[in-house]
């Protein structure tokens, strides 16, 4: 039984098994579920309003767009109809959305609130996992700070799109200068590991942006880009077994009709859990250092257990002032009403 003890404790005492806990005793999977049923509404919406107003840069370029379309296919499998596979949006359909007219403006609003809303509630959830609240700033600064990170975010999207077809176009030239084939099983495994590799730099930077910026976090340079790297591997992993993930929905004749919609909503679920994860990790670390992740929050904190401490002196000290008074009063020898010679003397007198 001893053995077993120290076994228990050594693994009570290892990070993983801190966070974890960290992770559960702060409602880490209810609120990765409640963000994961806000990310399908905001990723559709996303997408409708970036084509929208941003449809115009890929429709020019049909390399260009097949690149993006490839990257977002394999970021949120099941979403976009692509390369053979089953998808909720047909990527026609999207060259079409436009923002014409009364009705287009209020819906691009409408969507775009909704989007924005994700990352209100991804900024909520981090926050609570750092046992902090929520941040004090005014509300229609928080909404433009949130827009222009849903912007970057965007931008960063066909940035990274780009960045694919230039790598993929340099590798084949220096494969047709090397005189190597590009059917080949070796060309076709280093190419995937090459898109493989730019996706998870993004969501590395996603998620450092995530932490740093949109939860106004103060993060060691080091603890967040080794978080947001292993943040970034884990989300890597669950992209390449997304589709395994959809064809097991696919396979269940209950939920064949709407299988990839199942399939989104479990897969968006796991994402949210990583991410928050990831900030569970990254505040379980700072804790261990001592390490503070909103300094006007502690400096609150501290002044209020200060303020605490002084006013429970204060009642100790009255506490201990009133019993001496009791203990006073009930032990003092009293005043003797017997009349001494001296009074008697006097009052002969």
């Amino acid at each position: 039984m001893l053995r077993v003890k120290q076994v228990i404790h050594w693994m009570l005492t290892r990070k993983p098994v801190r966070v974890f806990q960290h992770f559960s005793d702060r409602r880490g999977f209810l609120l990765s579920a409640g963000l994961s049923y806000h990310s399908i509404f905001a990723v559709f919406a996303g997408v409708w309003v970036g084509f929208a107003i941003g449809g115009l840069v890929l429709r020019g370029s049909s390399t260009l767009s097949d690149a993006f379309f490839t990257l977002l296919a394999r970021s949120v499998p099941g979403l976009i109809a692509w390369a053979g596979s089953d998808g909720v949006i047909d990527p026609s359909e999207l060259f079409q959305t436009q923002i014409l007219g009364i009705t287009g403006v209020i819906a691009a609003i409408a969507l775009t609130l909704t989007a924005v809303g994700w990352l209100t509630s991804a900024r909520g959830a981090v926050r609570a996992l750092f046992d902090l609240p929520a941040q004090e700033v005014n509300f229609l600064l928080l909404k433009l700070k949130d827009l222009g990170l849903a912007i970057g975010f965007g931008v960063a999207l066909i940035a990274s799109a780009a960045l694919s077809v230039v790598s993929t176009q340099a590798f084949n030239a220096v494969l047709f200068w090397l005189g190597i084939p590009q059917q080949s099983p070796l060309i076709s495994i280093v190419g995937s590991g090459v898109l493989l590799a730019i996706m998870v730099l993004l969501d590395a930077a996603v998620l450092a942006a995530l932490f740093r910026i949109l939860s106004n976090l103060v993060i060691p340079r080091r603890r967040l880009l080794s978080g947001a790297l292993l943040g970034a591997v884990g989300l890597g992993i669950l992209k390449v077994l997304g589709n395994l993930l959809l064809g097991g929905a696919s396979r269940n004749p209950l939920l064949a009709s709407f299988a990839i919609l199942i399939g989104l909503l479990i897969w968006f679920n796991l994402i949210c859990t990583v991410i928050l994860g990831t900030a569970s990790w990254i505040a379980v670390g700072m804790d261990d250092d001592g390490l503070v992740a909103d300094p006007r929050v502690a400096a609150e904190r501290a002044e209020q257990a200060r303020r605490e401490r002084e006013r429970l002196l204060k009642e100790i000290e009255a506490a201990r002032a009133s019993e001496g008074n009791f203990f006073t009063r009930m032990f003092r020898r009293p005043r003797s009403t017997t009349p001494t010679a001296k009074d008697r003397d006097s009052g002969s007198r």
